[in-house]
């Protein structure tokens, strides 16, 4: 065996190969998915702290992490609302600093006490009494003691409940030290790296784990250093290759070819009020296209607010029910998976189609019904999360509609195709994915490379812009003015609170008071409220009323962002506009602006905003393009916000930052390209060392 081949399977074995790694810190190591070495050298640092020099107390700024040296000059317990220990430091320039711990014990206390020198590190922040740092981390230092600095950057890796960043670094440390020489650790081809400059792995792994000196600390800082472009590289490909596997793997697999020129859907593009938009149309014959081959649909279809994808989707469920198989539509809340059902239910029922409704509310013998008749093979069913559920069965799926995608995550969305598998006759149903948050094409090409991407990127004839203001909370009154305005005019409005209930903590007007403080501020108006908590009669029966004209204003939480359709409404307030991102402020400022009147959105703030906040309100004065609303939200959330896939750990990159690193992405798809043709084997490789046992969806 090679030097280089042995050295390589060092990064193979156990982390339990380590001196010094037990039982104990292996289980640890465990819950950070962290089984062997290799783990080890790519657990990459979150971010970096700079404890290579000392700050001045008088240079400090509020947000900055800095590192002090101060002298303790009083100690004060307080008990009044929770434990509290507050020590005032100061430093040579006589300027002072408060340390504020909520979490000590008796132990602790005792060793503040005046006099004592600290060095300490911590996030500055400004309190009523001037600045402090709260729960700092900090040393004592003996008298006369010299002060000593770190001489580099000091990495802050992702861990886990009982194992301190000293203890892991000691351990990443150890594994650094089996790195084997770069031949054997390389992946990615050496004429590959070579056309693309991609510097050396093992000196970038090195730099990351342990920046020297002179290392660029701004770079390092903000994630552009080239050493952690070389890795973000590698994991955007890994990530690009694992879904083109599973989008290869799915087309190997056979789909019903559809009859996608049929009676059914002449029939219905003649009953429609409207013609539809040229966008409509080439996104209808990209669908088509792929409804006709005999292997598998990959479709996302995104569009904006109001341009039409439900029908689109119709005329594909059309194709399907015309051909002799089912078809189910999955939405991620009941109230929006209700608007398809009723849109479907209005457009299908005179075409003889019955459309069925499958909800998790849904129970006893209803429910049982429903499960029935879809199992025997009815059209088109509709339903939420239950669908998925192990007790539903279907006759005969053909084709699979996801609304609002990213709020499922991949694995649900496979989990609702495994039901239409088949095995007979080795069929799997087609796969139309809608979304109504436009995804940036960056995003895009990373986060859905396993479907085709279709954009339905214009509005219907006769839509007008919404008018969009930013108004302080001080100026409630003049707003509820607004309101009462319009209401005499003969049109209505929406009040959107964020919270149900009061609450002191956030701040902000909970639906339940709104709707209180409006109905006695508009006594002429009536004055409706929505929100989660009420039963499904009951919020039908509040949209019920709205749509017809009887309520003039609707007070609701967030329920209403998608799949509310009232034209006559041409207001949108909402309250607390400054805790909502710039995604859902579009979504709700889209349920207005669907008739022939001009309509407005008032975004009521608390002051002071942040610098956040203020960026996204300012974007929502600016524009109603919804795709330039993506591209700034992705700027200021990062993907795994937009995409809702935080939790679901699709896009939970640990070093890759896709609105910053986008640049890489052509680059990433021209070697994929290549290693998933030339080189399978490094293929897999890759994504074992940086997805793991994670993929799944990877290999589906």
């Amino acid at each position: 065996m090679s030097v280089a081949a042995a050295a390589s399977d060092a990064g193979m074995q156990p982390v339990a190969v380590l001196p010094g790694v037990g039982p104990a810190l292996q289980a640890m190591l465990q819950k950070l998915g962290l089984e062997r070495v290799q783990d080890l050298w790519f657990h990459l640092p979150l971010r970096y702290e700079d404890r290579t020099r000392v700050t001045a107390i008088a240079d400090l700024r509020p947000g900055q992490s800095a590192q002090v040296v101060g002298t303790v000059e009083a100690v004060e317990r307080g008990f009044r609302y929770r434990p509290q220990l507050k020590v005032a430091v100061a430093d040579d320039s006589r300027q002072g600093l408060q340390l504020r711990f909520f979490h000590f014990n008796r132990a602790q206390a005792e060793q503040l006490v005046p006099g004592t020198r600290l060095l300490c590190f911590g996030e500055v922040r400004q309190a009523a009494q001037g600045l402090e740092m709260v729960h700092p981390q900090y040393r004592r230092l003996g008298a006369g003691e010299a002060v000593m600095v770190e001489d580099r950057l000091s990495p802050v890796y992702p861990t886990t409940e009982g194992l301190g960043q000293k203890r892991l670094a000691g351990v990443i440390a150890k594994a650094l030290a089996l790195l084997p020489p770069e031949p054997a650790l390389e992946l990615i081809p050496p004429d590959l790296c070579a056309a693309h400059g991609l510097a050396s792995l093992r000196e970038a792994l090195l730099t990351v784990h342990r920046p020297a000196p002179d290392a660029r600390l701004d770079l390092l800082l903000h994630g552009r250093h080239p050493a952690q472009q070389r890795l973000a590289f590698e994991e955007l490909l890994t990530q690009h290759l694992s879904l083109k596997r599973m989008r290869a793997a799915m087309q190997r697999r056979k789909s019903p070819q559809l009859a996608v020129v049929g009676t059914l859907r002449r029939q219905l593009i003649g009953s429609l009020p409207f013609s539809l938009t040229a966008a409509q149309r080439r996104v209808d014959e990209e669908v088509r296209r792929d409804l006709a081959e005999a292997k598998p649909m990959l479709r996302l279809v995104q569009g904006d607010v109001g341009s039409g994808k439900t029908v689109v989707a119709a005329l594909a469920a059309l194709a399907a029910v015309e051909s002799g198989y089912q078809v189910a539509l999955m939405a991620p809340t009941e109230l929006l998976a209700e608007q398809h059902l009723r849109n479907f239910r209005h457009w299908l029922a005179p075409l003889g189609v019955g459309v069925e409704w499958l909800a998790g509310k849904q129970q006893g013998k209803a429910r049982q019904a429903a499960m029935r008749r879809v199992a025997e093979g009815a059209p088109v069913t509709v339903g939420t999360h239950a669908l998925m559920q192990e007790d539903v069965g279907f006759a005969r799926l053909g084709l699979v509609i996801v609304d609002e995608q990213h709020r499922f995550g991949v694995q649900q969305r496979l989990a609702l195709h495994d039901k239409g598998m088949d095995a007979e006759r080795g069929e799997v149903p087609h796969q139309l994915v809608l979304t109504a948050t436009p995804i940036p094409r960056t995003l895009a090409m990373s986060a859905y490379a396993d479907l085709d991407v279709s954009a339905i990127d214009e509005l219907p004839p006769g839509r007008m812009p919404v008018q969009t203001v930013a108004v302080s909370n001080a100026r409630r009154a003049e707003v509820i003015e607004r309101i009462r305005v319009a209401c005499a005019e003969g049109r209505q409005a929406y009040w959107v609170c964020t919270l149900i209930e009061e609450s002191e903590q956030l701040r902000a007007q909970a639906a339940e008071v709104a709707h209180a403080e409006l109905s006695a501020a508009l006594a002429d108006c009536r004055v409706g409220l929505i929100h989660g908590r009420l039963k499904p009669k009951e919020k039908q029966a509040v949209m019920d009323a709205f749509k017809a004209g009887e309520l003039a204003v609707l007070v609701a939480t967030t329920v209403i962002e998608v799949g509310v359709d009232v034209p006559n409404a041409s207001l949108m307030v909402i309250e607390n506009s400054e805790r909502l991102g710039l995604a859902q402020l579009h979504q709700l400022r889209g349920r207005v602006g669907r008739g022939a009147v001009a309509s407005n959105c008032v975004l009521l703030y608390q002051p002071p905003l942040g610098q956040l906040a203020r960026e996204r309100l300012e974007v929502m004065r600016e524009t109603n393009d919804g795709f330039r609303i993506a591209e700034k939200d992705l700027e200021l959330r990062g993907p795994g916000e937009v995409l809702g896939t935080r939790q679901t750990g699709q896009l939970s990159f640990r070093i890759a930052d896709l609105s910053r690193d986008a640049h890489l992405l052509p680059a990433v798809q021209q070697v994929g390209e290549r290693l998933l043709a030339e080189h399978p084997r490094e293929s897999d490789r890759l994504i074992a060392r940086w997805i793991g046992g994670a993929a799944r969806y990877a290999r589906a």
